[in-house]
């Protein structure tokens, strides 16, 4: 299979913003960002022309990264700022709203705004940013609420398949056999099936599984999340689709295999596919010598799509520092600045004005850009964590379960919690 070249070409960006390329640890989430990292304190606001960031970081490149970005403002601007990285930041903010004292500025996950902007924790600040219309619109609909923008979203990521070369080269395949379509996956996957190897793998989760309800014209609920639809023929369709593929083998779950996630599954030769997010390029860090191609999901009934995962700049509704804060969210989120975090730890801007510049410098990972366009954003409700984690346990079972009742008792799980959010 012809690859484009795996080496990140460098980036000639000015101010100094560059940090030494480092390579992440194998990640099996859904994005950069677990929020639980090592660091102490509590990033408390101080309302006296500090700025107090908090953070949930990947690791040593994020933070040293994210401390230089914030330095070189500072000393642009005259505003002293702190970083400082959590050891759980959903623990830690929840503690800090309550408490009355929370960061003037830290990260906040797509499945936590909506919690935070109901309870009016966040100051919708995004509207007004030099960068507003800028941000890919599925990025900007993780973080509106009430018609607002409240946040910037500081990068984002989005799932595509990834094949092993050198598996895919042993089954006799070729370039003309990359899938585009769901009926191509099968097939080649079927074709790369081996008693010692999956043909493709990822997670029993909504987080993976999700992607293939969009491109059925799915989802768990409708584009703006006033309806539960879980239940919807397409979703049923989707889920249809991957139980077939568990049923003959061709699709095995990492943990089945002996892997703790996809890319790690890809990485050891359990499996010659995968579906994961970007972060899977930290894989080679322990597995330098790993030859793998990304390529956009194969097209499903309704067309091609993606799952899109994103983190946002969350400003404190009581920061007594709203201008300072803004403008240094202005000064992270330039495209310039987002592409030296892009050769720091590895995620794609959230603007559109670095889409050129990030796929000139890698090319090998276009795919994952190329799904901007088709991308739905995940569920975000209030309360929605817990009907995806019922969701995540039943698709586990999905080789023998029942598609349809599956999805009938997450529609019932979804709607009181669909119906809390507009009311």
């Amino acid at each position: 299979m012809s690859r484009t070249p795996g080496r990140r070409a460098a980036l000639a960006l000015t101010g100094g913003s560059l940090v030494a390329l480092l390579g992440l640890s194998a990640c099996g989430g859904s994005g950069f960002d677990d929020g639980a990292a090592t660091g102490g304190g509590s990033g408390d606001a101080t309302g006296d022309g500090e700025l107090s960031i908090l953070i949930g970081s990947s690791g040593p490149a994020e933070t040293e990264a994210v401390e230089a970005a914030v330095a070189a403002w500072s000393e642009e601007s005259g505003t002293a700022a702190t970083v400082t990285v959590a050891q759980d930041l959903p623990q830690q903010l929840a503690q800090g709203f309550a408490a009355g004292s929370p960061p003037d500025l830290f990260y906040v996950s797509a499945d936590l705004f909506q919690t935070y902007a109901q309870q009016g924790s966040l100051l919708a600040y995004g509207d007004d940013l030099e960068a507003a219309d800028d941000f890919y619109p599925a990025l900007v609909q993780s973080f509106t609420y009430d018609d607002q923008l409240y946040c910037a979203p500081k990068d984002f990521s989005t799932l595509a398949l990834e094949v092993d070369d050198g598996a895919w080269a042993e089954a006799g395949l070729t370039d003309a056999d990359v899938p585009t379509t769901w009926d191509e996956l099968a097939a080649v996957a079927q074709q790369l099936q081996t008693p010692d190897r999956a043909g493709l793998t990822f997670a029993p989760e909504y987080a993976r599984a999700g992607a293939f309800m969009a491109a059925a014209g799915g989802g768990l609920t409708n584009a703006d999340q006033t309806e539960a639809t879980a239940d919807s023929p397409e979703n049923v369709e989707a889920l249809t689709y991957l139980q077939g593929l568990l049923e003959d083998g061709s699709l095995r779950y990492p943990a089945d295999i002996g892997a703790g996630w996809g890319g790690e599954a890809l990485a050891t030769g359990a499996a010659a596919m995968t579906v994961e997010g970007n972060w899977i390029s930290g894989i080679r860090t322990d597995y330098p010598d790993l030859d793998y191609s990304v390529f956009p999901l194969p097209a499903g009934p309704a067309g091609p799509a993606t799952l899109t995962f994103t983190t946002c700049w969350g400003v404190s509704a009581t920061t007594g520092d709203a201008d300072a804060a803004v403008d240094l969210v202005d000064h992270l989120v330039s495209a310039e600045q987002q592409l030296a975090f892009a050769e720091a730890f590895g995620p794609m801007p959230s603007v559109q004005s670095a889409a050129d510049a990030w796929r000139e410098a890698y090319p090998d990972q276009a795919a994952f850009l190329d799904g901007a366009d088709v991308a739905q954003p995940v569920l975000n409700l209030p309360g929605s964590s817990d009907v995806v984690a019922d969701l995540n346990a039943q698709l586990e079972g999905l080789a023998s379960g029942d598609p349809a009742g599956i999805l009938a008792s997450v529609q019932g799980n979804l709607e009181p919690v669909v119906e809390a959010a507009g009311s």
